[in-house]
């Protein structure tokens, strides 16, 4: 289920929890779950479950509805680590972190419950285990809890920024630095429920990137999270003028994409660093290349070494 509510006049000046909860019928604990799971929130607006509801805001609900029908598992999601506190999964493009409103797909968390894996109950319902997430179309590294010891660590881990993530990725375009940073706020866009962009009523956001390789018409990065908005990458480096190649939401080529066999953006998280939550100990894990992402790359060079060739005749 998702939807937008105006704050009922009756109910501002409330608790956000207590709002949630008379404004859906249910508990106010499980209005407070809710709220920190991200299922329920206010547009452009930060706010904790003990915030106050004001006038003239809206209130956003995106609850996972009940699935009626059995969820197909992703049988070649591979698990790069795993031990009794976490289990980090090389998601596939086209699988979902978990189930949400119209999703008929896999999903990691469904997919690893369905393999054996035991994943810990905190964290609202269809999404427990869960401290942070890759889009459908974004292929790479992600950390799912299995205990109540790391699903508290590693949100807070991830809440504080502590955890390094490190994702690869192809943009239009020949960057005219080799390494810099894109800081500009990110939001909701009007004129879409499922885009972002760069608004001056966002979230604040932080992108670091160093050029990895350059071909002309497109150009290799590394990339370096600070925060972790919903499509970031993308929409920052779009609103720089050099969309993902392969995105076409964001303003990408599609006729480049079709030359380099994309159906979806040249993304992937490479590498994920963090604290251990038990031990402590810094650990790293790193992934390959996918077969689309690494034969659009190898396309890639194969046209920047011709073009050059080309011009030396």
């Amino acid at each position: 289920m998702s939807r937008l509510v105006p704050a009922p006049d009756a109910l501002v000046g409330s608790r956000f929890d207590v709002a949630v909860s008379k404004m859906l019928g249910i508990s106010r604990a499980k209005a407070a779950d809710l709220i920190e799971s991200g299922q329920a929130r206010v547009l452009n607006r930060a706010i904790a479950k003990s915030g106050t509801l004001l006038y003239g805001e809206t209130v956003e609900f995106d609850i996972a509805e009940e699935r009626h029908e059995p969820e197909p598992v992703c049988l070649d999601m591979a698990i790069v680590y795993e031990d009794d506190d976490v289990v980090v999964v090389d998601k596939p493009v086209g699988v979902a972190a978990h189930a949400s409103a119209g999703w008929t797909g896999p999903t990691v968390l469904g997919s690893l419950l369905k393999r054996g894996v035991r994943i810990t109950s905190y964290g609202a319902p269809g999404r427990q285990g869960i401290v942070s997430r890759l889009d459908v179309g974004t292929s790479g590294l992600m950390l799912v809890c299995k205990s109540e010891l790391a699903y508290k660590e590693m949100r807070r881990q991830f809440s504080e920024h502590e955890v390094v993530k490190t994702y690869h990725a192809m943009v239009q375009g020949n960057l005219k630095e080799d390494k810099a940073t894109i800081e500009a706020p990110i939001g909701r866009a009007k004129v879409s429920d499922f885009r972002f962009c760069v608004t001056p009523s966002g979230k604040p956001a932080v992108t670091h990137w160093d050029v990895l390789d350059r071909f002309g018409e497109a150009t290799l990065v590394s990339v370096n999270l600070e925060t972790g908005r919903t499509h970031q990458i993308r929409v920052h480096f779009s609103s720089i003028g050099h969309p993902l190649v392969g995105d076409p939401m964001y303003g990408a080529n599609p006729v480049l994409a079709g030359e380099l066999g994309l159906d979806r953006q040249w993304l992937h998280a490479m590498k994920l660093e963090f604290r251990h939550p038990r031990t402590h100990l810094w650990t790293s894990v790193e992934s390959h290349y996918p077969a689309d992402l690494a034969h659009a790359l190898e396309l890639m060079r194969a046209r920047h070494a011709s073009t050059g060739l080309e011009a030396a005749d």
